[in-house]
Formats: structure tokens, sequence, C-alpha cells
């Protein structure tokens, strides 16, 4: 029987699990892990759950790609914070997360052996989704400073080649892409006759007055370039599961084939939240996300004790750093010590494809300040105590 699962042998585990695990077994552990927010969705979504009840026939399955007062609003926000204008070139497709989105895109543009570009540090589930429909990912190294390298990109395509990923805001680094960068590797997708797929799911998290840019408002790249979105982040709606994606027209049915096949349709009563959510005044996300600017300065400060121990890149997006440990210590054997001994919680590295070294990744946007400075303090303290040691 084990040549039946031979196809998933092949893909990573998934670490969040193994860490929320040894997470459990150390009562007290503050998490700099997992990628979520600490705050509700907006109230606004939470009166739109009326609406729904209040239709009978919403308890049944609903258009593939998503009910249509929602896919108006998003076309609103795609034209307004985005500036790309949904046309007769390109379509929206509401998804359960976008991590759905990323894996819709996938299965409708490739056939098994293909090569799909990834930038590392890479994220973790594009790797995973490349792997398990029988893709090969190609990695590409960003430079020093987690930024894009075009030129390196362009000498990595090959006849194989279906799309290059990027991600801006950055997971697992924080950094934000330069319009200049983004513009020149969808300039390269154009040439080549491949996709540009952009992962932008934490579009609202910048700092320091750092303007988010989408590839997909580029002139003439909407025939190739596939946008993927998220609700989870911004409007604290994890576990209601709900994205979109931008896509090529020409996609669409692809697209629609593959949605109908995994889900149906969205989650309808989370359409009907996204819908709500879509209304809430901007200072819902000026308020939460100015917070978790406090949390990500002190962080900063606390982690500038670490100068000589760990190389910091300052990014200014999403709410992550990825550090460079100078030490020999394997990164999952760092981070088990970190829980067992100082109970503080990250992610190794070694899950975004750098095993060259030993990187962490920190999360900082789940955390009230107060429990943020503790966790912090854990961290530079457990780093010192092992890494010297």
């Amino acid at each position: 029987m084990e040549s039946l699962t031979s196809r998933m042998q092949a893909v990573q585990s998934p670490i969040i699990p193994v860490v929320g695990e040894l997470i459990k077994n150390s009562p007290g552990t503050i998490s700099l892990g997992q990628g979520v927010v600490s705050y509700n969705p907006p109230d606004e979504a939470i009166e739109f759950l009326a609406k729904f009840l209040a239709e009978p026939a919403n308890n049944l399955y609903k258009s593939v790609e998503g009910i249509p007062p929602l896919l108006t609003a998003l076309a609103g926000q795609l034209q307004s914070f985005n500036r790309i204008e949904i046309n007769g070139e390109n379509s929206i497709v509401v998804t359960a997360g976008s991590n759905m989105g990323f894996m819709n895109a996938i299965l409708a543009i490739t056939n098994p052996g293909d090569e799909i570009i990834l930038n590392t540090p890479y994220y973790f589930n594009h790797e995973m989704a490349i792997a398990m429909v029988g893709c090969r990912p190609v990695l590409v190294a960003t430079d020093e400073n987690y930024q894009l390298r075009p030129e390196a990109i362009a000498q990595a395509i090959t006849p194989k080649t279906r799309a290059v990923v990027t991600i801006s805001p950055n997971n697992p680094t924080g950094v934000v892409y330069s319009e200049a960068a983004l513009r020149q590797v969808n300039q390269i997708c154009g040439t080549a006759n491949i996709y540009h797929i952009s992962d932008e799911a934490y579009q609202y998290f910048t700092y320091n007055g750092v303007k988010h840019v989408s590839p997909g408002s580029f002139d003439n790249s909407s025939e190739y370039t596939i946008s993927l979105y998220s609700f989870s982040k911004a409007y604290g709606f994890a576990s209601w599961r709900i994205g979109y994606m931008v896509i090529p027209k020409h996609l669409l049915v692809a697209v629609k084939k593959v949605q109908d096949t995994i889900l149906i349709c969205p989650p309808v009563i989370s359409q009907y939240a996204a819908l709500g959510a879509l209304q809430a005044k901007d200072e819902y996300l000026k308020s939460h996300i100015g917070a978790i600017a406090q949390v990500r300065q002190l962080l900063l400060d606390s982690l500038n004790r670490l100068q000589g121990l760990c190389s910091i890149i300052p990014a200014n997006g999403a709410f992550y750093f990825f550090l460079k440990v100078h030490t020999q210590i394997n990164a999952f054997e760092l981070v088990k010590r970190l829980i067992q001994e100082h109970k503080v919680a990250v992610i190794p590295g070694t899950t975004f494809g750098m095993d060259d070294g030993c990187y962490l990744r920190i999360a900082y946007g789940a955390l009230q300040k107060e429990t943020a400075k503790e966790g912090i303090e854990r961290l530079v303290q457990g780093l010192e105590t092992i890494v010297r040691s």
C-alpha cells in the first residue's frame, strides 16, 4: 500500500501543528509563531449575518465564483485600493482563503512536471501545493535584504516554467518589494509568456509610510497576472475562510472547474460576513494596524540587543521578522529549546526553504502589547542564553 501514498510523501509536513504540539506540552508558552491577528472582525461583519439568516435560500449552494453583491463590493475595493480595474480581461473569484486561491491557480495553469519559480525564503504552503500537483518548485534566492533579484528570476526560467510567485508584503520576512522590482518581474513574465502569481494577503500591513503595490494594476498585465487576497489577516477572519483572486478571463472556466470540484461554492455565511466587513470604517483597519505597529517597534527595540548574535532586517510589512541566528544549532532544535526552556515559540526557517544556516520567523500580530513585551523578552533572553552557552 505504500506506493499509493507516494505523492504525499514528497510533501513537507506543515510546521504550525508541530510547533503547536510543542506549545501544548509546555504550558505557559507565549507564541510568536502563527501568523494571525489578535482582534475580532468588525461589528459590521457580524451584523450582516442577520441578512444571511433572513433568507432561507442562503442555505442552498450559491454561485461557484461568489455571491454577486460581494463580487461587486470587491470590484470597488480593488479599484480604490489596488488600482485594479475589473473589465472584460479579468475576473474575480471568491475562495475559501487565499491558500485555496493559490491551489486553484496552480491546478488551472500547470501540467505535472511543470515548474513554478519561488523566491526564497518561500511561504511553505506554496511549496507544498506545487509538490502536491506533481510540479517542481524552482528556488531563486532573494538578496541580503530579502528583496527580489529580477535578473536571477529571468535566468531561472525554462521551457517548463509556468509562473513566478511573489509575496508582498512578504511572509516570512516581512519585507515589502519595491514597485520597480515588481514591475521588472511582471514584465519578465509577460515577455516569457508565463504567469505572475502575486500573493497580497498582507496588503494593508505596511509601516513607515511604505505603500503597497499590486502588479495587477500595471498596464497590459491583466492577461498573465494572478492576484491573491485574504480577509483572514486584516479583518480578523482566519477561521471564516474567505479570500479572493483576480485572474485573467481565459482562466475562469478552469478555475471554476477546480473550485466546483473541491468546494462547490465559498461558504455563503462567510461571504455575507465579508460583505459586512467591507462596510467597516477606515478607522477599523487604521487603529488595529496602528496597534500592531507599536508592537513591531517594541520587538525591534528588543531585538537590537541581539546585534552580533543575529542578523536583523527591519522589514516594513506584514507582521513578521526573519532572523538569521549566528549559531551551528539546528533551527528546529533551537525552536524546541526556546519552547521547553524559555516558554516562547517561533517558527524554524527550514520550513521556508532556508537550510543554509539557522533562521527563525517571528510573528508579532497576534499579541497585545503587554503579552508581546513579555514574549519578546523571553525570546531575547532565550537566544542570549542558548546561543552563547
